[in-house]
């Protein structure tokens, strides 16, 4: 039950994440990336098992668990947070200076 909890968590962050990447403005396109790396991070959580109760150390029980997943997320959260920054500046520069934000590329229109 918990890996079908997980599984369809994952499914709709990713499909959240694609859905607002796709968008015309700046700031959907911000919110579906962070989705998509919480997704991501989930995802990364979930592959060192899930095994509630146990201690996450290798060889501290019969069914050890691994450590490096959460290492993996924990590092991957902080990659996240300062590509958002990075994002968010770079829209915000990009809004001040056409006067829109507007991710369309397109100048005829």
């Amino acid at each position: 039950m918990t890996e079908l909890l997980i599984a369809l968590a994952i499914g709709t962050l990713t499909a959240c994440g694609l859905y607002l990447m796709l968008r015309r403005r700046s700031f959907p396109v911000i919110l579906g990336l962070s989705l998509l790396s919480y997704a991501v991070n989930l995802f990364l959580f979930a592959s060192g098992r899930l095994a509630p109760g146990q201690p996450p150390i290798i060889g501290a029980s019969a069914a050890p668990t691994d450590p490096l997943p959460q290492a993996l997320v924990l590092t991957a959260i902080v990659i996240s947070f300062g590509m958002t920054a990075v994002l968010a500046l770079l829209s915000l520069g990009a809004y001040l200076t056409t006067g829109d934000d507007c991710t369309d590329t397109d100048d005829a229109a």
